[in-house]
């Protein structure tokens, strides 16, 4: 079947659903590489795309404390993969999708 990717070479599943989208890392013509983060989704009011929030302790040696910093991420969602505000997802970097997009959606965490 053209266009159709069954692995990605991450540790995910592969959506039940197939989509029309070149975006897609499983349906499309979409290569992922470089660092595979988890975190929430903030926000989904973008077309396609989500605001995807990790949070992480960093160490402050002065004080010797620790902080809750937050780094933020824009990430294209595939049409085969539904995901709504609070959901724990997986994104993959990839090429340059749009101006702030260098991420993909690729599965949902289980929690």
């Amino acid at each position: 079947m053209k266009g159709t990717k069954n692995n990605i070479g991450i540790d995910v599943e592969t959506p039940k659903t197939t989509c029309t989208d070149k975006k897609c890392p499983f349906h499309g013509n979409l290569s992922v590489r470089g660092q595979i983060i988890e975190g929430t989704v903030e926000g989904t009011g973008m077309i396609q795309s989500a605001v995807v929030v990790r949070e992480r302790r960093v160490r402050i040696p002065k004080y010797e404390r620790y902080i809750k910093a937050k780094s933020s991420f824009h990430a294209h969602i595939p049409k085969c993969i539904t995901v709504a505000k609070g959901d724990r997802v997986k994104i993959a970097e990839c090429r340059k999708l749009s101006k702030t997009i260098s991420y993909v959606v690729v599965g949902k965490v289980n929690q």
